[in-house]
């Protein structure tokens, strides 16, 4: 039975440990059982990196699992840091086979994994009980019907992600004295990810963006070979004054930077989501994966969408009949994103949050 929410238990223990975007969705969630279950001490095993964002959340003991350790050394030392502690509830909220390991050291009264659509690598085998309701929604819809399953209806839509003095320190002076875009023109590295989109093309926004509502540009990303040529190039084809700050910022110091911006434009990627958590208007380009599965949850509306055609193109068959989350492989698959969609998304964005630099500098 569904616990009642009017007793609420005594502990909760989430386990995510990565990526950071998918970690930025349980953030809400964190959010909700503060709020509603005021009285639960609340646990978070979650990845190294991802601590170093996300592990200053007030009213969070988190747990910080290190891949550096190997599968044999986290699952000993995991169960050595949650000895003699037992948990009334461990929300499962990763279907991997590592952090299904990972989860035979977390003793708890009921353990809650995804339902059968979802629960990938085994989950079911480490779970009591599963979450219920439609398997075709957005990650974050998921993350929260995890509390359903455990009784508590409410949501809190706030994520409240805070950036330490030394983080704001770490940007002062470096970011331009007008409203600007940030673009993070590059996803992770990892096989077949066909995520970014072309260096031309991003400085073709940027222009737009400088010549159209007067933002100047701030580039971010990783310190990768890779970022590091989409930002010379970027930086070499547009006219708008550019603050380079790709491989220059911490994780918080990019936080940092997201807070400040009148808009960001990137692809599905970690600082998308911390840009959207930010409040920031987004602009995301989504080709080769469903961004009614992964997009910036607030920011849907500004997609640029062109994953029907792409998946149209490789497969021959529409969004509805192929399995949530399948992805387009296809290298070329991006190209389908045009600047005009990209374009006419962040005049859409701007305008409905009042952001275009023009304006803001018309009401000064």
């Amino acid at each position: 039975m569904p616990r009642d929410p009017s007793t609420p238990p005594d502990s909760v223990c989430l386990l995510r440990l990565s990526a950071i975007g998918d970690c930025s969705h349980v953030v809400p969630v964190v959010q909700t059982l503060r709020q509603h279950w005021p009285e639960t001490a609340i646990t978070w095993v979650i990845g190294k990196t991802e601590y170093r964002l996300f592990g200053d959340l007030p009213g969070v003991e988190f747990i910080v699992v290190d891949k550096g350790d190997g599968l044999f050394g986290a699952v000993p030392k995991l169960r050595r840091d949650l000895a003699d502690r037992r948990f009334d509830l461990l929300l499962h909220m990763q279907a991997s086979w590592r952090a299904n390991l990972l989860s035979t050291a977390i003793r708890a009264d009921t353990r809650i994994g995804f339902d059968r659509p979802r629960a990938r690598n085994g989950q079911r085998w480490f779970t009591h009980r599963a979450i219920a309701g439609p398997a075709r929604v957005h990650v974050l819809d998921g993350f929260f019907q995890f509390l359903e399953a455990a009784g508590l209806q409410a949501r809190t839509l706030r994520w409240d992600l805070p950036v330490p003095a030394e983080a704001e320190a770490e940007v002062a002076g470096r970011l331009p004295d007008q409203p600007f875009l940030t673009i993070s023109p590059c996803s992770s590295i990892r096989a077949r990810n066909y995520r970014n989109w072309s260096a031309s093309q991003y400085a073709a926004v940027a222009e737009y963006a400088y010549q159209e509502h007067g933002l100047a540009l701030v580039l971010t990303g990783g310190p990768t070979a890779l970022e590091r040529e989409y930002a010379d190039a970027i930086t070499a084809l547009t006219s708008a004054p550019v603050v380079d700050l790709v491989g220059a910022t911490s994780l918080k110091g990019l936080l940092a930077v997201l807070q400040r911006a009148s808009a960001f434009v990137g692809p599905d990627s970690g600082p998308l989501h911390l840009a959207n958590a930010s409040g920031v208007p987004v602009v995301g380009l989504y080709a080769t994966s469903n961004p009614q599965r992964t997009g910036p949850y607030l920011n849907l509306d500004y997609v640029a969408n062109r994953y029907p055609e792409a998946l149209k193109a490789e497969l021959g068959q529409p969004v509805e009949a192929v399995r949530w989350g399948r992805r387009v492989r296809d290298p070329e698959a991006m190209d389908w994103i045009t600047v005009a969609d990209v374009a006419a998304r962040l005049d859409a964005a701007l305008a409905d949050r009042g952001a275009s630099g023009r304006s803001a500098a018309a009401g000064s």
